[in-house]
């Protein structure tokens, strides 16, 4: 059994289990360490710090936070998680500057992201100007109060007179050139990284490239695209890399092991656990002499 397990999700974001049970589950495992790292939200940590506390069990607070990338090789998202200590969530500064910061890759901030990019394109004056008029946050925003890419085929049907589903589809469809993945500029990161004491780890770089069924592979490139972006992530300050993990075969992880001994990164693991059955606890982690020098950085 490994002494710390670094990533798992709760019912803050898209997790099966609560803050409460999922550290109860990692202490009848025998795992000592526990990150808490919902997607783009701190919402669990708390109670999970408290449920740390009865059992004792360490509790790492951190958040999963999408990365969007517009690349002519990539488009879509990455994932770094964000450790950090204990106390800066008593920081009020640093907790609202956390949840802007989030808030700008998703809900309101992403759907007028998402207007403008489709106006640039298709747009009266865009490269293929479709769209007679430009499309409107408050037009798209009125169907529902979560925004899905079905209430954007909506507006243009209803709002803009195009019902042909291939044209629609290329307005708003993952290969449309106007196409922006959820998350936030990597820009954004650094300035959020640079302002407060957080510890940055590329989360399951290889996940993109397992070779079995099942959910560890995600929606992500392969490794090879991810080898392409990685100076991006060394730019804001990244501190490790997620080596132990369930997606990544015994090739990816000493792929992984060598980027971080060239880097002089620390090496980090987690389940990524999501649920009892496809995403389990406890299956990867690292050992009581990575997580001391994990924990030497903060």
């Amino acid at each position: 059994m490994f002494y710390a397990d670094l990533h798992n999700h709760t019912t803050a974001s898209d997790g099966d289990y609560t803050p409460e049970t999922l550290i109860s589950i990692m202490a009848r495992l025998g795992v000592s360490a526990v990150g808490v790292t919902d997607h783009d939200t701190v919402g669990g940590l708390e109670t999970a710090l408290e449920q740390g506390t009865r059992l004792g069990i360490e509790v790492v607070p951190g958040v999963e936070v999408s990365v969007r990338f517009k690349e002519s090789f990539f488009t879509g998202t990455l994932h770094l998680l964000c450790y950090f200590s204990p106390d800066l969530l008593k920081n009020h500064e640093f907790i609202d500057t956390l949840k802007t910061t989030l808030g700008k890759g998703r809900g309101e901030a992403l759907i007028r992201a998402r207007v403008a990019e489709i106006n640039r394109i298709f747009g009266p004056e865009g490269d293929e100007a479709v769209l007679s008029r430009p499309m409107t946050h408050d037009e798209i925003a009125a169907y529902a109060p979560s925004v899905s890419r079905r209430h954007f085929a909506l507006a243009l049907a209803e709002k803009h007179g195009i019902t042909d589903r291939d044209q629609i589809n290329h307005v708003i469809g993952n290969n449309s050139p106007a196409y922006l993945p959820s998350g936030i500029d990597i820009a954004l990161v650094k300035s959020f990284t640079s302002a407060f004491p957080v510890v940055t780890v590329l989360a399951h770089p290889a996940a993109g490239s397992f070779p079995g069924k099942g959910h560890y592979r995600e929606v992500l490139p392969p490794v090879e695209t991810v080898e392409r972006l990685f100076p991006r992530f060394l730019d804001v300050g990244l501190h490790g890399i997620e080596v132990s993990y369930p997606g990544h075969t015994l090739e990816h992880r000493t792929l992984l092991r060598g980027w971080a001994e060239k880097y002089n990164l620390v090496v980090t693991g987690g389940s990524d656990c999501h649920d009892e059955v496809q995403r389990p606890a406890g299956v990867a982690g690292i050992s009581k002499e990575q997580f001391d020098i994990f924990k030497s950085l903060f």
